[in-house]
C-alpha cells in the first residue's frame, strides 16, 4: 500500500535569469513500512524534495499525497500540524532544546498537542535506542551519537507515517553512524517505521532497502536491494 505519491513535482526557485529549477518532474510511490536511500550530489535536488515531502516546503506544480492527504492543500497552520503529526524529520544537526531533559525533548511533540503519551510505546523507543538510562540528562551532557538517538527518537514518538532524515550521521564519526545506521534499521523493522534517508554517502545508502538516485531535480535510477 503507497503511504507517500508524488506525482510529477516540481520546484523553480527566482524567474528570468535568476530561474533555478530544483526538482524537474517527480514521480515516486514509496509503500508503508519501506527503507529508502535518496542519493545525490550537492545540488542535485535531494534535500528540496525531502523539505517538500516534510511540509517545509510547497512544490512549485505537481502533486504529494501523504496517507491520501494532498500536502499542497495545506494552509500554513495546517501544514504545521501535519509535519508534527504525521512527519518525523532528523537532521545532521539534532536540534535538541538545550534545557529540556532527554525525556522532555522525546515527548516535545506530544507537548505542543496537550498529549499524554502511550507509555508501552514510549518504553519501546527508548529502549530500542539505547536511551533508557539517560532519560534525564541534558544534550551537553550526551555524545553526538547519543544526541542523534533522541532526535530520532523524538521524530518516532508520534508514530508518524514517514520519518525523513536529512544526512543524519554527516556530523558523527564512523562508529557512531553506524550505530545510527543500526537504530534507523530497527525502528524500520521492529517499529514498522517508513523511513525516506537522504545522503551523499553511497556506503550509507547501501543499507536502505531501496536505493532512488536524483540527478539534475530527476529520478534517474530506482533500484530495490530486498
Amino acid at each position: 500500500m503507497n503511504i507517500l505519491t508524488c506525482e510529477g513535482v516540481t520546484k523553480v526557485y527566482g524567474s528570468g535569469d535568476n530561474r533555478v529549477t530544483a526538482l524537474a518532474g517527480i514521480d515516486l510511490k514509496v509503500d508503508r513500512g519501506e527503507f529508502v536511500a535518496i542519493i545525490g550530489a550537492s545540488g542535485s535536488g535531494k534535500s528540496t524534495l525531502l523539505h517538500i515531502l516534510g511540509c517545509v516546503d510547497k512544490p512549485t506544480g505537481g502533486r504529494v499525497t501523504v496517507e491520501g492527504t494532498d500536502l499542497a492543500g495545506l494552509k500554513l497552520t495546517q501544514a504545521a500540524i501535519f509535519r508534527r503529526r504525521k512527519v518525523g524529520l532528523v537532521y545532521q544537526f539534532y536540534n535538541l532544546i538545550p534545557t529540556l531533559t532527554v525525556k522532555r525533548n522525546i515527548l516535545m511533540p506530544l507537548t505542543l498537542d496537550k498529549r499524554k503519551p502511550d507509555e508501552a510505546y514510549f518504553e519501546e523507543v527508548v529502549k530500542s535506542l539505547g536511551l533508557a538510562g539517560r532519560l534525564e540528562a541534558l544534550p551537553n551532557q550526551l555524545s553526538g551519537g547519543q544526541q542523534q538517538r533522541v532526535a530520532i527518537a523524538r521524530s518516532l514518538i508520534y508514530r508518524p507515517a514517514l520519518l525523513l532524515a536529512d544526512e543524519p550521521t554527516g556530523n558523527l564519526d564512523q562508529k557512531n553512524s553506524g550505530e545510527i545506521m543500526d537504530m534507523l534499521k530497527l525502528s524500520n523493522r521492529r517499529l514498522k517505521q517508513t523511513i525516506l534517508l537522504i545522503t551523499h554517502d553511497e556506503k550509507i545508502a547501501l543499507e536502505a532497502d531501496r536505493i532512488i538516485t536524483i540527478e539534475d531535480g530527476r529520478i534517474v535510477g530506482d533500484e530495490r536491494r530486498r
